[in-house]
């Protein structure tokens, strides 16, 4: 059986929070990935149960291998909505803010977020979370935040009513942010919240594959290129960046998502603690995007917050470099070198 992770007192105040409000939106960080998208799906169908209709307000566009689960076709998108979004969040009684831990992370649509009148309940899973909330729930020892939303849900008692709408997003976020369950995935309870997602009768390979197996032709030639062409493997201190040029993606044709897992690849090397992936903005100069994937101890997180404006979780993490991809790519060598001797 699965421990509380609310009090008798948080639980009856997240219940008269959504009893009593008539507006309620939900919303993640910008560039949304499985879990941010699939917590909020999920989140999103245990309020339709209660008889709730939220609507999921997401800052841009996230990948497209994730447009095949149930309902994305109603998430509205800030870049695309602004005034709609603008207006949904001041007419708000409720935000639910999913998968961050700060309004920065929400880029564009963070002044309309902060000015907003309605209460906001956080329910993340990152370190140190900084969002003016009525309710916090903030457990980074969890797997990711699609877990605490099952967990949400079976501790109020709603999952017996629910189906696949809910439990295939949860199970889609939960297996996107460990990686397919290769990371941060080793306490058994994961495993038995899998064993009832299945009850709803998912298929969780299909969900495999719909994530993993659903790149186009360019995806394939890109990942080739970026590891005969852009990968640098420094032995001696067991780590790996790559560099993505603009003049890259334009080659592959990229489009968001292309690049998402080209991070754990260089991971398969014999010995390899830490791989950085280091990806220029596509559209506004000086911006590159940095991911960062680790095995056993290596602290990716803290390398994230020293040197690459970011953070996250102990293997897996991320940060934004404002420069060019050139320095970026200095800044990179430099944080392998001052984590030498952990990589060591």
């Amino acid at each position: 059986m699965l421990n509380n992770i609310l009090t008798d007192q948080q639980c009856e105040q997240l219940h008269t929070l959504i009893e009593e409000a008539e507006t309620i939106v939900i919303t993640c960080h910008t560039n949304a990935d499985g879990d941010a998208i699939g917590s909020s799906l999920g989140w999103a169908e245990y309020l339709k149960s209660l008889g709730k209709e939220p609507t999921i307000v997401v800052p841009d566009q996230y990948p497209d291998y994730l447009h095949w689960m149930p309902n994305t076709e109603k998430i509205v998108r800030y870049d695309k909505h602004q005034e709609q979004c603008d207006l949904l969040l001041k007419i708000a009684d409720l935000v639910f803010c999913l998968d961050f831990n700060t309004v920065s992370r929400v880029d564009q649509m963070q002044k309309s977020l902060s000015l907003s009148p309605a209460k906001k309940v956080l329910v993340d899973h990152h370190l140190n979370p900084d969002v003016d909330t009525v309710l916090t729930i903030s457990h980074p020892d969890m797997s990711s935040t699609s877990e605490l939303v099952f967990r949400l849900v079976w501790q109020l008692g709603g999952f017996d009513q629910l189906g696949k709408h809910f439990a295939v997003p949860v199970y889609c976020g939960m297996m996107t942010d460990t990686g397919g369950f290769t990371f941060n995935s080793n306490d058994p309870n994961i495993f038995y919240i899998i064993s009832q997602l299945l009850t709803k009768g998912i298929n969780k390979d299909r969900i495999y594959r719909n994530v993993y197996h659903n790149f186009s032709e360019n995806r394939l030639r890109l990942t080739g290129f970026v590891m005969l062409e852009r990968l640098v493997v420094d032995t001696e201190r067991h780590a790996s960046f790559y560099a993505l040029r603009r003049t890259d993606l334009k080659r592959f044709q990229f489009v968001k998502g292309d690049a998402e897992g080209l991070v754990n690849m260089p991971l398969q090397i014999k010995g390899l603690k830490l791989s950085i992936s280091l990806r220029e903005d596509t559209e506004r100069d000086n911006l590159v995007w940095v991911s960062l994937r680790s095995v056993d101890d290596f602290p990716c997180n803290k390398m994230a917050e020293d040197f690459f404006n970011g953070g996250g979780h102990l293997n897996a993490s991320g940060g934004r470099l404002n420069c060019t991809i050139d320095e970026a790519v200095s800044i990179a060598q430099q944080a392998i070198l001052h984590y030498e001797q952990l990589l060591k």
